[in-house]
């Protein structure tokens, strides 16, 4: 662990402010067949690919996700590498739920079986070929409790209980990184939606939550309290407003109960654009607030499906939106989590 710390102060000693946000930011990859406009998500599916190459090859994106090909993920960790002044290798993500490729049942039929030493076993089957692809890391489980049948989430999970979502959430984590995330068969656990996003008013999915104290404490939380306890390296953020502020950037959430009660110490990931949609919540006025807010809250990288909020973070940092030491600090945990899973030794998957 001392080597892994003197490591990242040697790399962040040498990053320029675009650099550690490039670090912080993982973006979207789609090589679809059609050059179609994707309207769902306002990208160009042809031009995609170009630009988040250039971001990749620039130092401008320190991770990916949706890629699934050992030999394209090679051929993006090349980019990352060789155009990245220090060599800091790209980090891989994907959602391995049920299974890669043997397809297992889905989460709530597992946490039907009420046998939490089988789902550890389907979960590392699920990990071993995750990695055997070139994936780093899965963004599951999803703990979130649901009780409301409309919400069409609910497949994912583990259901209404908080005991059975936190024996389930504790068996995938296990699954997934067994004692070392970076072992040769192992992928980084991911945790999701800290929290309350299972309660979505009516059912609807990104609708707000409002949660009371001893709901939120008694049946919410447990599921991400054991999942952290059980070493969890990943923990992603909610969509949605959690009792009036989003939960993306409530730094109540992040910092207080995740860091400093729970004792977390892998790092934070918002959900998909979710912290450019502080801007539409109306809790930041431009980009280069919404990612300050965030980065100040306790997230320490951002899913970006376009235009990152996480690329103004040098303006924000200029302005004194955001301190260096916060900064540093985000950008510590994603090198660590490189570093612990042996990116930086074999950065290539055969």
């Amino acid at each position: 662990m001392d080597s892994i710390q003197s490591q990242v102060d040697e790399l962040i000693a040498q990053m320029t402010p675009a650099e550690k946000a490039g670090q912080l930011t993982q973006y979207f990859y789609f090589r679809l067949p059609s050059t179609e406009a994707e309207p769902a998500l306002g990208l160009d599916v042809e031009e995609q690919p170009h630009t988040v190459e250039n971001a990749l090859g620039g130092a401008a994106a320190g991770s990916l996700l949706f890629v699934t090909d050992p030999a394209e993920i090679n051929r993006l960790q090349r980019l990352a590498i060789d155009g990245n002044r220090l060599g800091i290798p790209a980090l891989f993500g994907f959602d391995v739920i049920h299974g890669l490729r043997t397809i297992f049942p889905v989460p709530i039929a597992m946490a039907a079986s009420w046998d939490p030493e089988t789902i550890e076993r389907g979960q590392a089957v699920a990990a071993r070929e995750a990695r055997a692809v070139g994936i780093h890391w899965t963004f599951a489980p999803m703990v979130d409790i649901a009780r409301d049948p409309r919400w069409g989430r609910i497949v994912e999970g583990a259901g209404e209980d908080p005991y059975l979502g936190a024996a389930v959430a504790v068996a995938q984590v296990r699954g997934f990184q067994g004692s070392d995330p970076g072992a040769p068969e192992r992928v980084i656990a991911g945790p999701k939606h800290l929290a309350g996003y299972g309660a979505a008013v009516g059912g609807r999915d990104y609708d707000e939550a409002n949660i009371s104290d001893s709901e939120l404490w008694n049946v919410y939380l447990p599921p991400f309290q054991a999942a952290v306890d059980a070493g969890a390296g990943n923990i992603m953020t909610a969509y949605m407003d959690l009792n009036g502020i989003p939960a993306t950037g409530n730094r109540w959430l992040f910092t207080d109960v995740l860091r400093d009660l729970w004792g977390f110490e892998g790092f934070v990931v918002s959900d998909a654009n979710a912290v450019r949609n502080l801007l539409t919540h109306g809790y930041a006025a431009d980009l280069t607030d919404a990612g300050a807010r965030a980065l100040s809250a306790g997230v320490d990288m951002e899913m970006a499906i376009s235009d990152p909020a996480y690329a103004h973070l040098p303006e924000a940092l200029e302005s004194g939106a955001v301190s260096e030491d916060i900064l540093d600090a985000r950008v510590r945990r994603v090198l660590e989590a490189k570093l612990k899973l042996g990116l930086f030794d074999q950065p290539y998957v055969e």
